[in-house]
């Protein structure tokens, strides 16, 4: 049986699939709940509450109160802002 040889990284090379531009990730779009916009990136909490960037800059001093945390208007969970 054959072995697939690492790459420079150490890493076994993985098969991308046709049509896909990063592999086991699939593009889609996310509705804004505040603007009911749809866009590719939206900033989501883990309860599945999504807002757009123009949202986030439009409400970010009643979200956070550090710029480095945002919490979440529906659970009250804080997420990071990935700046960290």
């Amino acid at each position: 049986m054959a072995q697939e040889d690492p790459n420079e990284n150490g890493r076994k090379p993985q098969k991308e699939a046709a049509g896909r531009s990063r592999p086991g990730r699939l593009a889609r779009n996310r509705v804004c709940q505040l603007c009911k916009g749809e866009f590719l990136f939206c900033w989501t909490c883990r309860c599945g509450f999504a807002m757009c960037q123009a949202c986030m800059n439009e409400n970010f001093w009643t979200l956070s109160c550090n710029g480095i945390q945002w919490q979440c208007p529906e659970c009250g969970d804080l997420n990071g802002y990935g700046n960290q």
